[in-house]
């Protein structure tokens, strides 16, 4: 059953749905995604929780169990994909934000998320070709730190430091892309926006159980981890859960675990054994 929204005055959500896709840029995973979209932002108006980082563990909590399930975006043309039966990490931080955001902006339809998505997934919050996809992490975060959707808290923790790198693995590796396997446009489209010397903060995972790194950390901030493999920023997304105990946990779409769940150690023992993860950045949604 499709909520239906009581008349009010335009707001910020409303401008997003004038200029999201239209029902035909649209990709569902099932006939029942905006039924169950509905009925989560209608769960999160009424928990009557009004603060970002809570609302977005809330729906973090209500998406437990959901299946892992990679490549969810990928067709033969660039669509809105709207998919919540399935998650990967990014796709999971996305429809956590797109829920948070139509919550604060007091809009409970489905397609006031879908234009969430749009905001936050694409360059400019809209939608073109492949290209306008933001691929990155730290365009990503870029992006949405100048429209208003996100911050990045990393340089104001304690013990931040800061790593130069080329973040240009896709047209490296075109062979991993089904879109840039054949099309040499493409390529140069992804090229273009690739970040060259890019100078990012990261705190080093080896202080990561310091106390006055875990005490600047609330539930719900969002995590990447950032990686040594050459040509990417970062590997992995998720939220954070501090426990009674101010300990970090990663609540995850987990590829290893097969679902969205709550690591079952805390963050700095989760990336002990990591080969490749060498440390991790934070950012918060800005309300």
């Amino acid at each position: 059953m499709l909520i239906l929204l009581a008349a009010c005055a335009p707001n910020k959500s409303e401008q997003q749905v004038a200029k999201a896709a239209t029902i035909t840029q649209m990709r569902f995973h099932c006939d029942s995604d905006t039924t169950v979209i509905n009925n989560l932002l209608m769960k999160g108006h009424e928990s009557g929780i009004s603060e970002a980082n809570a609302l977005i563990e809330f729906y973090a909590r209500q998406l437990l169990g959901t299946p892992y399930v990679a490549h969810t975006l990928e067709g033969d043309e660039e669509m809105l994909t709207i998919n919540i039966h399935e998650l990967d990490c990014l796709t999971f931080i996305e429809t956590l934000y797109a829920l948070t955001r139509a919550t604060l902006n007091n809009r409970y339809s489905w397609r006031d998320f879908a234009a969430n998505i749009e905001n936050v997934r694409y360059r400019g919050g809209e939608m073109g070709d492949y290209s306008t996809r933001i691929h990155y992490i730290s365009e990503w975060i870029i992006d949405n730190n100048m429209r208003g959707n996100l911050v990045e808290i990393t340089p104001d923790l304690p013990h931040v430091d800061y790593m130069v790198k080329n973040i240009d693995f896709m047209t490296h590796h075109t062979d991993s892309y089904r879109q840039l396997k054949n099309d040499s446009a493409m390529v140069e489209k992804i090229r273009r926006h690739e970040l060259r010397n890019h100078r990012f903060p990261y705190i080093k995972r080896s202080w990561l159980n310091d106390k006055a790194l875990k005490a600047a950390l609330r539930s719900g901030d969002f995590v990447t981890l950032v990686t040594k493999i050459e040509g990417l920023d970062v590997s992995h997304n998720g939220i954070i859960i501090v426990d009674e105990k101010g300990d970090p946990y990663l609540l995850d779409a987990s590829m290893s675990g097969g679902k969205v769940m709550l690591e079952s150690k805390p963050l700095f023992k989760y990336l002990e054994r990591s080969k490749t993860n060498i440390g991790v950045r934070f950012f918060r949604m800005i309300p």
